[in-house]
């Protein structure tokens, strides 16, 4: 929740992720697309590029990604091909969600590798995050 906030500082979509193996944090991202003129560049993503650097492997087997909101399609695409092993999000996307709201990506039996996917976790936390952040947009 505190890289969400970091994210929010920034003026960009308030949500943040992190990398876990062994309890331990081994890397961190939040959402980055405006500043860094990059469409990918989604908290997940980041996460998933600095936890690559870290253990210098673009495989994060055995390794749990927490997310403040449900990864999109792009995110759970870069999550399948790194082998993450379980994804813990809190808030649901229902318009472009991943792990069951909008689509059935991650957690399907149709990708060689299967995410174990734990969604609404700080649910009303995570949502309320985004629902002050879009409210004083608008």
């Amino acid at each position: 929740m505190a890289l969400a906030v970091h994210a929010e500082i920034e003026g960009e979509v308030p949500v943040g992720a992190v990398i876990v193996r062994d309890d331990c944090v081994i890397a961190e991202g939040w959402n980055q697309p405006v500043m860094n003129h990059d469409p990918t560049a989604h908290a997940e993503v980041m996460a998933l590029r600095a936890a690559g650097l870290a253990e210098k492997n673009y495989r994060l087997l055995d390794t749990t990604l927490y997310v403040t909101l449900e990864p999109c399609v792009m995110c759970a695409g870069a999550i399948t091909h790194a082998r993450v092993g379980r994804v813990v999000y809190g808030a649901t996307d229902p318009r472009v969600g991943a792990a069951g709201s909008a689509f059935s990506l991650l957690g399907s039996d149709q990708f060689n590798h299967l995410v174990q996917v734990k969604g609404g976790v700080l649910e009303s936390e995570c949502s309320g995050l985004l629902r002050r952040f879009f409210k004083a947009r608008r």
